[in-house]
């Protein structure tokens, strides 16, 4: 992992990063991460430099990269989509984050195996999932298809470091525990809103065309996996499974927060 770098300061921080503060690590606010959610038109990302927050689009995941490095490189990418496809049965990282997402479990959905993503139909894709996971694919992994399927073209050879990350997971963590309200509902909103900004990450604005083209669940989302991108960073994340998994694409398969 890196060196240590990027928390935000101990009045503003989690009790987890006081800690943290408390135990010597250093703030580099010269490192830049990037946090990432998938959105309808494409894809939203909350951008830390230091004490700065900024949001940012792109219609593929190489060109939200790019808006985002346009002022400089971007050392750690989180991303809320798989990395790291199966070739058959159930990735271990989802199985362990329905766990510790606790009643926020259904926001988790199954990878689907990388034959049923390359299928060009959902029923195509069912098939193939059953015969190699002995499982469906669900609607909501399906109609992810083009966005998982970006990503995986896109993250080979990048000169970063790319990883997998999961905003109720990354919530949990800043909680203490996962949260009862649901991310679209008003409860849910603010009490996410509240926990970025205890970290540090204030949203404020209307973020330009970032806020125009998400929803706001998305935006919290990429916040929270920006959250997760310093925390690797910094050197301080933990991943499930603990030693991540390799298929045959040779990507470390593993949710980090």
């Amino acid at each position: 992992m890196t060196a240590p770098v990027g928390l935000p300061s101990a009045r503003a921080a989690s009790a987890l990063d006081r800690r943290d503060c408390l135990a010597g690590i250093v703030t580099d606010m010269t490192v830049r991460v990037l946090g990432v959610d998938a959105c309808k038109a494409g894809w939203v990302g909350i951008l830390l430099h230091g004490e700065q927050v900024s949001a940012c689009f792109g219609v593929t995941i190489a060109e939200l990269v790019a808006v985002a490095e346009a002022a400089g490189p971007v050392a750690v990418v989180g991303i809320d989509i798989p990395v790291g496809l199966p070739d058959r049965g159930r990735r271990a990282a989802d199985v362990l984050a329905r766990t510790q997402a606790g009643p926020r479990w259904a926001s988790i959905f199954m990878t689907p195996v990388r034959t049923a993503l390359e299928a060009e139909g959902h029923a195509e894709a069912i098939r193939r999932n059953r015969e190699v996971a002995a499982e469906g694919v669900s609607a909501q992994a399906y109609g992810l298809r083009s966005k998982i399927l970006d990503v995986d073209s896109w993250v080979r050879g990048q000169g970063r470091r790319v990883v997998e990350v999961h905003p109720e997971l990354s919530f949990a963590a800043m909680a203490g525990g996962p949260l009862a309200s649901g991310k679209t509902t008003w409860a849910g909103s603010e009490q996410r809103r509240a926990l970025l900004a205890g970290a540090g990450l204030n949203l404020v604005g209307e973020l330009g065309p970032a806020g125009q083209l998400a929803r706001v669940d998305d935006v919290l989302d990429a916040a929270a996996a920006a959250w997760s991108a310093r925390r690797v960073a910094d050197g301080v994340a933990v991943c499930v499974p603990a030693e991540p998994e390799f298929f045959s694409d040779g990507l470390p398969a593993a949710i980090w927060t």
